[in-house]
């Protein structure tokens, strides 16, 4: 079945994303910056963090220890002195190729694209009714009344551009509680004017209603209205899908989805040597269809730090009673049924470790390194949770698996839905700095939770811009009758054409069928992608 896509190249690809921590917001939008052509409008707010740049005067300008008034204080390479981001405050961030000044291969005009993202603040305040908005000379920013004796700065601007590229943005007050601003630092230096929000101006406005017009008129500004955007749940309830056709647990699957079982010898042995070595897989754990046919091929998915997950995501069959204390002789458990089974590509998956203070990092980082002392040869795989987006991430990072793993699972909408512990814009930021440390990045996703098609296409840009070479896309099939429904069963002509809108957007390898799953084919997977091979198509028997 023909498909067509509802993206255009030059579209403005929108984004709200929700409440993000800075330092992942940052990770996503730098590699979105330094991976990707495409123009970026990404929209979110910050828990309280105090941000500046390399010339600030932090001396005069923090009058606070950040950790007292429950803020981070993070440096960042952009121009102006320390601000504030924080509840209640858009922070927008335009990702976006700019013309040259001069003729093609001369350098952007800094100047115009700052007045360009002055002007849009000051047509989203009009539209909103406040009239009185403008530029004040001398002042970077947007300004109340910048013309009289007491102006009042709504909203700061602080962005780079390199090689024709921008990242930053700016910061406009909606509801912020401005005593972060008054009364713990001199925001952006300016110690002689006061700032000001759309509250205490008198402006009842959400959020969202300020994201629907920041992202209407930039789309005007910069891409003549063309825009494609998806929005993170804006409530608990809101991205509920339409349940009136959901598919009966008990409905027999269609033909495609009907994996062929057949335990030979092979997937007898691969199962004594995972027994004796007191080993868990996550082919077993998680119900996998492809279970006969990566054991009978000597490959087994070793699921590491226990059976036992700290999250509970509406698709996953893994246990979630209280875990135990991680196994320290795990790591060389592995490594030596990794020698058994002769494996040339080794996949390592684990459970969510939220109880453990770096999310299980260093017990996956002690299994490579086993693997590597005992299988110098072996590539190794790691299928990894999120670790709260914390630096123990670099635990594992400095490791160097051969591919690095981090499953993002569904569309932005139904990810509060499908796995409420998890984030999207921390699962690209996971894939994001693992891609900036060099490592081959993967991620992966299910259809049939009531996704739509231009949410996959988004997600697969989403995914393509941070620079993740490896994708797999499966059909979900639910566990038990208290897991999520399954909403509808995906035609495998679906999988062919994401595979194909995927190569198109530049990643290395899709692998795209009903019955893929993280691990299938992974090492078929890694070496087309070490090859530069862009796609590869799953056939259906």
């Amino acid at each position: 079945m023909a498909r067509e896509s509802s993206h255009s190249a030059t579209s403005l690809n929108v984004r709200w994303l929700g409440k993000v921590p800075y330092r992942e917001a940052l990770a996503v939008q730098t590699a979105m910056f330094s991976n990707s052509n495409m123009q970026h409008l990404l929209l979110l707010e910050h828990p309280h963090v105090f941000t500046y740049g390399p010339s600030s005067d932090l001396e005069h300008n923090l009058k606070c220890d950040p950790t007292q008034v429950g803020a981070e204080l993070i440096k960042v390479n952009r121009g102006g002195d320390i601000t504030y981001h924080g509840p209640g405050q858009l922070v927008v961030y335009p990702i976006l190729s700019l013309t040259a000044k001069h003729g093609v291969g001369g350098p952007a005009d800094m100047k115009a694209y700052v007045c360009a993202v002055e002007q849009l603040v000051i047509d989203t305040l009009a539209e909103l009714g406040v009239t009185n908005a403008g530029r004040f000379d001398g002042y970077p920013g947007v300004w109340i009344n910048p013309k009289s004796v007491t102006p009042q700065k709504i909203c700061a601007i602080g962005v780079r551009v390199s090689r024709g590229r921008t990242m930053h943005g700016f910061a406009l007050n909606v509801s912020t509680d401005l005593r972060y601003m008054r009364e713990h630092i001199v925001p952006c230096g300016i110690a002689e004017y006061p700032v000001t929000s759309l509250a205490e101006l008198g402006i009842d406005v959400s959020i969202k209603q300020v994201v629907d017009i920041v992202a209407m008129l930039a789309a005007k500004r910069w891409t003549n209205g063309e825009v494609d955007r998806h929005d993170v749940a804006w409530s608990a309830h809101s991205e509920e899908s339409d349940t009136s056709s959901n598919v009966e647990i008990s409905a027999r699957k269609p033909v495609w989805l009907r994996p062929h079982v057949s335990h030979g010898p092979e997937v007898l042995a691969t199962k004594k040597t995972l027994r004796d070595l007191n080993l868990v897989t996550v082919c077993e754990e998680a119900g996998c269809p492809n279970l006969s046919e990566c054991w009978a091929d000597g490959t087994a998915t070793m699921m590491v730090l226990g059976e036992r997950c700290t999250r509970a995501c509406g698709f996953c069959l893994i246990d979630t009673r209280k875990p135990l204390a991680p196994d320290f002789d795990e790591p060389g458990r592995v490594a030596q049924a990794v020698v058994k089974m002769k494996l040339e590509h080794a996949v390592l998956t684990m459970v969510a470790r939220d109880d453990l203070a770096d999310g299980g990092m260093a017990h996956v980082a002690a299994c490579v390194r086993e693997i590597r002392n005992l299988s110098p040869q072996t590539r190794v795989e790691t299928l990894i949770s999120d670790a709260k987006g914390t630096d123990a991430l670099d635990i594992l990072f400095l490791e160097r698996p051969d591919v690095l793993n981090h499953n993002i699972e569904t569309v932005a909408r139904l990810q509060r839905q499908v796995r409420p512990s998890a984030g999207y814009a921390r699962s690209l930021s996971v894939l994001a700095r693992a891609r900036r440390a060099g490592l081959t990045t993967k991620s992966g996703f299910m259809l049939g939770l009531g996704e739509r098609q231009d949410e996959v296409e988004a997600t697969l840009i989403d995914l393509a811009s941070v620079g993740v070479q490896l994708v797999t896309i499966g059909q979900y099939l639910r566990p038990s009758a208290d897991h999520l429904p399954v909403v509808r069963w995906a035609d495998p002509s679906e999988f062919t054409y994401y595979a194909e809108f995927g190569k198109q957007l530049g990643i290395n390898h899709v692998q795209a069928s009903p019955l893929t799953r993280s691990s299938y084919h992974a090492k078929r997977a890694a070496e087309q992608a070490n090859e530069q091979v862009s796609v590869h198509l799953v056939s259906i028997r």
